[in-house]
């Protein structure tokens, strides 16, 4: 980032399923530049399972990570941006989160409690100028994607209207748009990249 566009980067690393961690992590943003203007919360972890066979550790850990991590960041964040009465809180959902799949019942719980949490921050915080949306991709060419399998890849790709798969550059472009004064009174709303999956 600082050699190709010439802006400083304070990396800052925390394990988001620790509300210590995450508390720290604020306090280095705040000790480093008093405010925040963009969130994104795009951290997720998917682990499988069917109704019976879904354990305690599989509920936590993708809660943790999922929902709960996002619930603690905007808080944070919120009292960063309150001070200057603006900022943009983006939260990466799932197509999953709104329509569900078998297998999925903890997947799809997290992201649909995410874009829940989402709609009530932004009836909370859109009297102090924050504006908090949700993006939910459809099927995304990533590693996790890839590792699905060829027939479940293929099968995904038929149902998708643009009959191409979703890149992180499509999701990255809404990002961008919900970053920019272009969005400036758009807030509380689930934004599909999906390419036509779900129409």
């Amino acid at each position: 980032m600082e050699k190709n566009f010439g802006i400083n980067v304070l990396p800052i690393a925390f394990d988001l399923r620790d509300y210590d961690q995450i508390k720290e992590g604020f306090k280095k943003i705040y000790k480093h530049t008093k405010n925040l203007d963009i969130m994104v919360n795009n951290a997720g972890i998917l682990d499988d399972a069917l109704i019976g066979m879904i354990s305690k550790a599989n509920v936590h850990d993708v809660m943790s990570v999922n929902l709960n991590s996002a619930i603690f960041t905007m808080q944070y964040c919120a009292k960063l941006m309150k001070k200057r009465n603006c900022g943009t809180i983006i939260n990466i959902s799932s197509i999953i989160g709104r329509f569900g799949n078998e297998g999925q019942v903890v997947y799809s719980g997290s992201k649909a409690g995410l874009i829940g949490a989402s709609k009530s921050a932004a009836k909370e915080l859109g009297q102090f100028g924050i504006r908090v949306n949700v993006i939910a991709p459809g099927f995304i060419d990533t590693e996790m994607t890839r590792s699905l399998g060829k027939s479940f890849y293929e099968e995904r790709l038929s149902s998708i209207k643009m009959k191409r798969v979703g890149t992180p550059q499509d999701v990255a472009n809404t990002a961008l748009f919900l970053s920019s004064d272009l969005s400036s009174y758009v807030t509380g709303q689930v934004i599909g990249v999906d390419g036509g999956m779900v129409i």
